[in-house]
């Protein structure tokens, strides 16, 4: 058996509000009453804006790896370049003056 979703635990927890508020006189003795199922609702509500603002920043961190990812294909290209050009133009030994090792 698989582990529920949030969207499916909320789901779920509201239909069993609603039979606990349905079916009270039988649950009370058990201390499952209306203070109960408005304090399960009450959870329920803070679930869903909590869920609702995870998923929009789980969409926002989507987008600036993207970002991130177009920026770092771009530097290490131009990085790339620029070892080349330094590798060329540059004596090996001043070469860790620009951050590259003493390979060729």
């Amino acid at each position: 058996m698989g582990t529920k979703t949030y969207a499916q635990t909320i789901s779920d927890t509201t239909v069993m509000v609603k039979g606990i508020r349905d079916n009270q006189e039988v649950l009370a003795k058990r201390q499952i009453d209306t203070v109960f199922a408005d304090s399960l609702k009450a959870d329920i509500d803070t679930a869903v804006i909590l869920n609702n603002e995870q998923e929009s920043l789980k969409a926002k961190l989507k987008e600036k790896t993207e970002q991130l990812d177009g920026i770092m294909a771009n530097l290490t290209k131009k990085a790339s370049e620029a070892r080349k050009i330094i590798k060329l133009d540059m004596p090996q030994s001043s070469w860790r003056e620009f951050g590259i090792g003493d390979k060729r």
